[in-house]
């Protein structure tokens, strides 16, 4: 079973919370994170290069400098402030009429080390080793990372009161969509809420955020090997996650896009297709006006835009194996049939002719990125379900890079997890 505790947040007041939160560090690009942070945004602490002009390097050491005393002037003005004791907090986030109700709380760097808790994706090195560094030099998980847990009716029942009482923070982002928290600071609920999780929640499955977590993962044995006097009760075997039941969350479509054909023409290409594809047009321009998206209808059907006509694809029969839980996702059909085969493309996370997008981008991001010259052609994929997601992760298979999308992204300042 999952360990896990309450926590004291360090946290923005009422007052300032819209100031403060902000995306999260991996959502924004230096250029996008300097117009949009104000003087009091997180921002400033969670890509402090933005303070210095000509932007600096994310990866120089006075920006790892100007980090930590960023977050330390945060906390000397009262931009954020702790909590006076560890509590429990309900994290929600509504995007048009679907609402996820999350639980913030602190999970054990042990569980990531012995897959309970539970990942679905690689994670590069290089990436784990950025954010090791910024848990470190603040003694902090200033960002949540973002787990799923199987539905719990006793939790449920625990997040939905707290969620009828009058909420810390209430606001809307630049995307529209809602954010919500309460504060549950009841000692005999936390104590509960403790006693579920460790008693019937076998397993927390990473939905966004791995290499948040392994960095966090090492943070905690570094410390714990320089500690001669560890005794496991240190605050630092400890990090901070955002948990959301199973049924609350819905994955969406990432979409691929390719700069070239591999040296075949449009004709030769669609004629490759029909070896492995039933390829049909399903829109194409009229009276001036460009082809209709057309979105996947289901499992192993794919659309793709090329030149300036929409096609439907549906892997033939015998080319996937559906018990496989890898070689069933469409991302592998997509990977091994058109990618691989076709277009010379082996590896998705090296490789610089392919490039994802998020399906909260609409389709019209696709069509775009073609008809503007950038790519040649376009791939939507239907999305991957939660239990496709849990079974992988449950049988220790690793999903093709860029196969899920989570939306909306966990706001970063409405709570920060202190390691000391």
């Amino acid at each position: 079973m999952v360990r896990v505790k309450p926590f004291a947040a360090i946290r923005p007041p009422k007052d300032l919370v819209t100031e403060v939160a902000a995306p999260p560090y991996d959502v924004l690009n230096s250029e996008e994170a300097r117009a949009m942070a104000g003087e009091k945004s997180l921002l400033h602490i969670t890509k402090p290069e933005i303070d210095f002009s000509p932007i600096a390097g994310e990866h120089e050491q006075r920006t790892y400098d100007k980090a930590v005393a960023n977050f330390k002037a945060w906390k000397e003005k009262g931009w954020l402030r702790q909590d006076g004791k560890p509590e429990y907090y309900v994290y929600a986030q509504t995007m048009g009429r679907r609402t996820q109700y999350g639980l913030v709380l602190c999970a054990h760097t042990d569980d990531y080390a012995s897959g309970i808790i539970k990942k679905h994706e690689l994670t590069r090195k290089d990436k784990e080793d950025d954010r090791m560094i910024h848990v470190r030099i603040q003694n902090a998980n200033i960002e949540p990372v973002f787990f799923a847990y199987k539905d719990n009716a006793s939790l449920n029942e625990i997040v939905a009161k707290a969620a009828a009482g009058k909420p810390e923070y209430k606001f809307t982002d630049e995307n529209g969509f809602v954010h919500t928290f309460w504060i549950i600071d009841d000692d005999a609920t936390i104590a509960r809420i403790t006693e579920i999780f460790t008693s019937e929640v076998d397993a927390f499955y990473v939905a966004d955020g791995h290499h948040r977590t392994a960095a966090a993962a090492r943070v905690g044995a570094e410390k714990r090997a320089q500690n001669p006097a560890h005794t496991g009760e240190e605050e630092y075997n400890w990090f901070m996650a955002v948990c959301f039941p199973q049924s609350h969350l819905a994955i969406i479509d990432y979409n691929r896009v390719v700069k070239d054909l591999n040296g075949l023409s449009e004709e030769a290409f669609l004629k490759a297709l029909e070896a492995d594809f039933e390829v049909a047009l399903a829109s194409k321009p009229r009276c001036g006006r460009p082809a209709k998206p057309a979105a996947p209808t289901g499992l192993h059907n794919f659309s793709m835009y090329l030149g300036d006509k929409w096609y439907s694809l549906t892997a033939k029969p015998g080319r996937y194996d559906d018990s496989d839980p890898i070689g069933v996702l469409d991302v592998t059909i997509l990977s091994q049939l058109v990618l691989d085969k076709i277009l010379g493309i082996k590896d998705l996370r090296t490789d610089k002719r392919i490039d994802f997008v998020g399906g909260i981008r609409g389709l019209g991001e696709l069509s775009r990125r073609v008809d503007s010259g950038e790519m040649k052609v376009a791939f939507a994929l239907y999305p991957v379900s939660m239990d496709q997601l849990i079974r992988i992760a449950d049988t220790g298979n690793i999903m093709p890079p860029k196969t899920t999308w989570f939306e909306p992204k966990l706001r970063s300042g409405l709570a920060i997890h202190s390691l000391v």
